[in-house]
């Protein structure tokens, strides 16, 4: 979840009053007319407010690709204040195709693709870079601006700036936190898109109630391959002078630091040790557990093995850094998982190894606000409309899980899969269903002849989430 992250007080009432009085401020933010003669670029060029930053190759033949910024307040509360350039890429295919609003949850992806939902109805694309990742931050940052309001806010005068040129239907979707975001975006304005498919997004309506975490890990899998990890966690943690010793060398090669934000070398490592099992579940899944070490394997390949499934760089300020919006966030208002992990428990040194405070830097601690995440729940649950969300059996992120509401919504599980889920990955009934559904909300026609789009799986994106603390 994806790596996703202030503590204003959270009213219903007022943020109703805030978004109505918002979207009266923003107004159409509509692109200048252009004759449908127009390059697409010129096009762009005529919009306010967006600047054209590249073109680039394009992922499929007959499109073109360009990475653009767009000027958001700091505070969309206060639109004459602060500003900063969110960069965002756009996939174009035509005009008259539908478009699909991507919310990546994280940073922009380096290289043109199209996402499952994209080709499934054969439409354009923009990609959205989340706010405060960089460079898509205001210097100074306000990181109390860091809300699920101001992103969707942010999405929202995306969508408004655009939809005069792509006059056709809009659907969001995004993975992981990205499907967060979409999530969030249709819960503050639920008319700017047409539907949302979301992918592995995770739900924590209640951040103190963690025990479907604690499920998940007692029933994931294979018990053969649950007990290899769980008992090769264990020897790591009986070996940790050695562990520790070699985590040494490497941080020395590497460049690792971890004084800034985790405060040690010992507690990454202790980190790291007690993430084997949830980075093996969201990362590899079960067709790699032939390949856990045995608890006789040398401390060395040990040691590899959890460094190639955590990463034990993955806690070191460097990376840490990256991905402060998102611990902030979750920090905040998202919420964190926190299983009980009762095997490890007894060789903790660190109370607060497992949770997201221990990923955010000292200055940066807020109070975690429940009322947002309490909002959108409701919200999903009772009054949402045309939203689809796609989980993995196998995947840790999916064990809290939104429920749709009634209203021309829907929730599938990919067997076996893990955090990289996809309506492509579904029992074959469910695929075709779930087909129908998005090319019906975007307006393209249903399958026939129990038929579905040919996805091209060398153009997807790389579902990517940070571990969880």
């Amino acid at each position: 979840m994806s790596p996703i992250f202030f503590t204003k007080s959270w009213r219903t009432a007022a943020v109703g009053a805030a978004v109505a009085m918002v979207a009266g401020l923003l107004g159409p933010v509509g692109a200048a007319d252009a004759a449908p003669q127009d390059d697409i670029l010129d096009q762009l060029k005529r919009i306010p407010g967006l600047t054209v930053l590249s073109e680039g190759t394009p992922p499929a033949p007959e499109h073109r690709y360009f990475v653009l910024a767009y000027t958001q307040p700091v505070d969309h509360r206060r639109p004459d204040g602060a500003t900063f350039q969110q960069r965002f890429s756009l996939v174009h295919k035509a005009v008259d195709r539908p478009m699909i609003l991507h919310t990546t949850g994280y940073g922009l992806y380096p290289t043109s693709f199209r996402t499952e939902t994209t080709q499934l109805v054969g439409g354009n694309q923009i990609s959205t870079e989340q706010r405060f990742f960089p460079p898509s931050r205001p210097e100074p940052v306000n990181w109390d601006q860091l809300t699920i309001w101001q992103a969707a806010t942010d999405h929202h005068r995306l969508v408004n700036a655009l939809k005069p040129l792509y006059a056709k239907k809009w659907l969001s979707s995004g993975a992981s936190k990205g499907g967060m975001a979409s999530v969030y975006h249709s819960r503050f304005y639920p008319g700017d898109v047409d539907g949302v498919v979301a992918y592995v997004a995770p739900n924590d309506r209640d951040n103190d109630e963690d025990s479907a975490y604690d499920r998940f890990f007692a029933s994931v899998g294979p018990e053969a391959c649950r007990t290899a990890l769980a008992d090769l966690q264990v020897e790591a943690f009986k070996r940790r002078p050695e562990m520790v010793a070699l985590l040494t060398q490497y941080a020395a090669k590497f460049g690792w630091t971890y004084d800034k934000i985790v405060g040690s070398l010992d507690q990454a490592f202790e980190k790291s040790v007690m993430m084997l099992g949830w980075a093996f579940w969201q990362f590899l899944g079960q067709g790699e557990c032939a390949k856990v070490p045995p608890v006789s394997a040398s401390t060395q390949e040990i040691f590899e093995y959890i460094d190639k499934t955590v990463s034990f760089g993955s806690f070191g300020d460097n990376d840490l850094g990256q991905m402060t919006p998102y611990y902030f966030h979750a920090m905040t208002e998202l919420g964190w998982p926190q299983p009980q992990f009762a095997h490890v428990r007894p060789y903790l040194k660190y109370p607060d190894s497992s949770s997201v405070y221990s990923n955010v830097p000292p200055d940066l601690h807020r109070a975690h606000n429940p009322e947002p995440m309490l909002d959108v729940d409701r919200w999903v649950r009772t009054s949402a409309q045309r939203i689809m969300f796609v989980y993995g059996e196998n995947d840790p992120w999916s064990a809290e899980r939104f429920t749709p509401s009634p209203y021309d919504s829907h929730l599938y599980t990919a067997p076996g899969a893990h955090h990289g889920a996809k309506i492509s990955l579904l029992a074959a009934g469910d695929r075709l269903v779930a087909t129908d559904i998005v090319r019906r909300w975007a307006d393209v026609g249903f399958e026939t002849a129990g038929t579905g789009p040919v996805i091209n799986p060398a153009e997807l994106e790389v579902v990517r989430a940070p571990l969880p603390f």
